[in-house]
């Protein structure tokens, strides 16, 4: 077994690319977003994506160095440009996503290297939007087969999803992490039930999945684990923008399921984290964990009261 496999106990796969926003432009992508809260929390991370060799590309790896997150995994390439998002904010800081392809990240390579790492990683993490080309995406439905525990962090943006590879990603994993309209929109393509409970069990018996958690925004979320459903309702802050905090949610979630605390701690500890990103500006704010226990404090004061 290489030191390599031993050191990251968290592999993160897909897309790094440049959120350009209103209040302007800041690095972004699922997959490094929980790479980069997951370090935060103490837990050393791999990224396996893809950059162009464009300033934009050097620019990211110079501020994933900055913040001690590898890029061990790293790809660059000499043809694409590094990726971007152009994002606006609409009516209840809601964010809409127009994602330029192609790019860089669409076309990341398998590597010999990556089947030691993957193997002996306890969490696989992916998102859906890696499966929008074929090249990534056969790199990951291959890494899918090495995976022992495969986290799908749902992204469903129009049109860069269909329902077939959607359904084949469903059947692969051990945890689906999505929010309330993805939750309505998948469920929706066989059920007509109604509430948040219903569908996530229709959801975990059709494809087997043994670990299912929505956000809901200011409403709280819910984790069934096992058969057993756990709730939150949520952490009331000021929004700044919801830019990765569900990114930060999931993130949080694995570090306490790693430490094997319980779920409900664990959807505690994660609810917390992600309404403290969501009241500051962009996906990857400066922050110490100590505000999140803070914030869990804050709210348990309040409920003795």
């Amino acid at each position: 077994m290489s030191s390599t496999a031993l050191k990251y106990s968290i592999v993160c796969f897909g897309e790094i690319l440049w959120d350009i926003l209103p209040t302007g432009t800041v690095p972004g992508g699922a997959p490094m977003n929980v790479a980069y809260h997951l370090k935060k929390t103490g837990i050393e991370p791999a990224l396996i994506t893809r950059v162009g060799s464009d300033d934009w590309g050097k620019k990211l790896i110079e501020l994933m160095e900055e913040k001690n997150i590898s890029t061990e995994f790293f790809q660059l390439d000499t043809t694409m440009e590094t990726g971007k998002v152009n994002a606006s904010i609409g009516e209840n800081n809601e964010v809409t996503y127009d994602i330029v392809k192609p790019v860089a990240w669409d076309y990341i390579e398998w590597k010999d290297d990556f089947e030691s790492l993957v193997a002996h990683a306890n969490y696989f993490v992916f998102g859906s939007l890696a499966t929008r080309s074929e090249i990534t995406r056969n790199t990951l439905f291959r890494l899918l087969d090495i995976a022992k525990f495969k986290v799908l962090d749902i992204n469903l943006r129009a049109p860069h999803f269909n329902r077939r590879i959607i359904e084949l990603l469903l059947n692969k994993i051990n945890l689906l992490k999505l929010n309330q309209a993805e939750l309505e929109l998948i469920t929706g393509w066989f059920t007509k039930y109604q509430s948040d409970i219903d569908r996530i069990k229709v959801l975990q018996d059709k494809f087997s999945i043994p670990n299912i958690v929505v956000t809901k925004g200011g409403d709280g979320s819910l984790f069934n684990c096992s058969g057993i459903v756990y709730s939150h309702p949520g952490y009331k802050v000021t929004v700044a923008d919801t830019v990765g905090s569900g990114d930060s949610f999931l993130a949080a979630l694995l570090t306490k399921l790693s430490s094997d605390e319980t779920p409900a701690d664990a959807l505690r500890f994660a609810s917390a984290t992600g309404a403290l990103i969501a009241s500051y500006n962009g996906a990857c704010p400066d922050y110490h964990t100590e505000e999140i226990d803070d914030l869990i404090k804050r709210d348990a004061v309040q409920y003795s009261n």
